[in-house]
């Protein structure tokens, strides 16, 4: 059957995704923080490393898939968490849990989502999910979250520690992005800043339910209330990753929130051969930040990553074509990482290891 999304390549993707994005959700997606740096080193870090294509190996089968969490996916690589999906198509998460559960795609979904976590469950019932927490204020808020999301048969989840407050966001600011108060939060009740009765600005809508107070002591009260893997997502640090494994957590992700948050941090690609020895067999690492082509997989499993996370692309994908479109983006993408292992004479992901990397 012939795709009827709008675009064929994975190069074509972002331009016809900004196109069909409203100019002020347009900014929302594609800016970072302050200067955008570390926005824009998240995806220049993949140009400072090179592939080294080993010849002559037997490439007639490739095999692309692994275990995330000792779980079979058929590709190393799931979607990111990514809140407010609705401004991008009305399904929203329910679409994009659509389009992931076509391919075996594993979906992570945020706590700022526009449909509950149940609703997201519901829409793809086959499809493989993690739940993205942010630690409410409110400690009732988060553990009724975590039991609602074991419930509805979520398979880790992945705590979110780099957001004590917002970024600083210029390129939102500059472009007036607001939400309306009225917009749904599927997993949290509405609480309007009393001070605002118009439109909000992301400060506004998100960062009075978010606790600024947590230490390393929630990753043990998350544990004893749970009983779902826990990652830990927003490491850059080799120090706070082995923490993070002494405090209980199955493993990492290696993220600066796609250049959003604190501007001038290191490309996550930089910080994670770091992170990779330091937690060394012990627990998993992942990443995300940047990741775009097949090729871009691979490098970072090169590199010590078990599989690789992307925000940005699926979200044009699903501005693009709906369930459609996403399905489309991770067919593309798995076509790209399976064509990757064979020209660098790898048969499975097993195979993948520092030795494909080019040495100066």
């Amino acid at each position: 059957m012939v795709s009827q999304v709008p675009f064929k390549t994975l190069s074509e993707l972002q331009r016809v995704g900004e196109r069909t994005l409203p100019a002020g959700v347009r900014e929302y997606v594609q800016g970072g923080s302050e200067e955008e740096r570390t926005l824009r080193a998240n995806r220049d870090a993949f140009g400072h490393y090179h592939l080294l294509p080993r010849v002559l190996v037997n490439v007639q089968e490739v095999r692309t898939d692994t275990e995330l969490l000792g779980r079979k996916t058929p590709q190393p690589f799931f979607i990111a968490p990514t809140a407010y999906q609705t401004l991008v198509h009305p399904e929203g998460e329910r679409a994009m849990a659509r389009g992931a559960a076509a391919n075996g795609v594993l979906h992570v979904v945020s706590t700022l989502s526009n449909f509950s976590l149940e609703d997201v469950s519901d829409a793809a019932p086959g499809g493989e999910r993690w739940f993205q927490l942010y630690v409410h204020r409110d400690r009732h808020v988060t553990e009724s979250l975590v039991r609602r999301a074991e419930r509805a048969h979520y398979r880790a989840l992945v705590l979110t520690v780099d957001v004590p407050v917002l970024g600083t966001r210029d390129r939102q600011e500059e472009a007036d992005f607001h939400l309306d108060p009225s917009m749904p939060l599927g997993n949290l009740d509405p609480e309007v800043p009393p001070s605002r009765l118009g439109p909000l600005t992301q400060r506004e809508h998100a960062e009075h339910r978010i606790d600024p107070s947590l230490t390393w002591e929630i990753l043990g009260w998350l544990k004893e209330r749970c009983g779902l893997p826990l990652l830990v997502k927003g490491i850059l640090s080799p120090a706070d990753a082995r923490r993070a494994l002494d405090e209980g957590a199955s493993g990492v992700i290696v993220s600066n929130h796609g250049g959003r948050q604190l501007d001038g941090t290191p490309a996550t690609l930089e910080a994670l051969p770091g992170v990779a020895r330091a937690l060394g067999d012990e627990g998993e690492v992942y990443l995300d930040g940047g990741v775009r082509r097949g090729s871009d997989v691979l490098l970072a499993l090169a590199l010590g990553a078990r599989g690789v996370g992307l925000g940005r692309p699926p979200l044009w994908a699903l501005a693009a074509g709906g369930a459609e479109g996403v399905r489309r983006w991770a067919e593309l993408l798995r076509e790209e990482f399976g064509n990757a292992l064979a020209l660098t004479g790898c048969r499975e992901v097993k195979d993948v290891g520092p030795g494909l990397l080019f040495q100066k």
